[in-house]
């Protein structure tokens, strides 16, 4: 099981961030110690995990990539989804939602295959042709704005860890406890600042000032 750090005073506590760069301040601050090192990689999940990434990249001083994932959206509600796939194929699916929602094995397939279609689309346009870092031997500190059910990040750190980082760390400015468990079998320390156990919850709920993200976002920030 892996280590957790949260900020004792914003547990089960809603709007305690400005925004995602005064998130990414404040978890740049908790992961401190880790601008002192060699071999360290910041992974961004997009779209929303770059605004937090670049600012813990740069109060770091480390490098900063991203690791493209995707959700497995519900047809019928796009803010949902029933799992999660990443760059390299892998699926997870949250098969208790799954069973709830009746969801076909066409269907299933389906939203697969669109989620596949989407990562090609952002591996080409904002990777451009860069070459995957080697992360072999390495830690690496996956980032993004929020966890909701926990299966991206799932999917993220399961694709890293297939290339033998030495360590993986996900730093979230928000998460409900339920994905804090579902996670930490796979990696090694979690940083959130905001562990929720309410019966509901929104990654949005944690921020004063939200808004999406679009592709050009992502790119500007990256150009930055």
């Amino acid at each position: 099981m892996s280590r957790v750090i949260d900020e004792p005073a914003f547990r089960n506590k809603i709007r305690v961030f400005r925004d995602r760069f005064h998130a990414g301040k404040l978890l740049a601050q908790k992961l401190g110690s880790y601008g002192k090192q060699k071999n360290i990689l910041v992974f961004a999940v997009p779209a929303g995990g770059v605004e937090v990434a670049v600012i813990i990249s740069d109060e770091l001083n480390l490098p900063l990539d991203l690791a493209i994932t995707r959700k497995i959206h519900v047809p019928w509600n796009k803010e949902a989804g029933f799992g999660a796939i990443s760059w390299d194929g892998q699926v997870f699916l949250n098969e208790l939602l799954v069973k709830r929602l009746k969801l076909s094995a066409k269907i299933i397939q389906e939203c697969i295959e669109e989620e596949k279609r989407m990562i090609a689309q952002r591996i080409r346009l904002f990777r451009a042709g860069k070459p995957w870092p080697k992360i072999e031997g390495k830690t690496v500190i996956v980032v993004d704005d929020g966890l909701a059910s926990g299966y991206s990040m799932l999917a993220t750190t399961r694709a890293l860890r297939k290339l033998k980082c030495k360590q993986i760390v996900v730093a979230v400015p928000t998460a409900p406890s339920s994905a804090i468990n579902l996670l930490s079998p796979h990696v090694e320390q979690i940083v959130c600042l905001n562990i929720r156990s309410f019966s509901t919850f929104a990654v949005a709920d944690a921020y004063q000032n939200w808004y999406d993200l679009t592709d050009k976002d992502v790119l500007h920030l990256l150009k930055q």
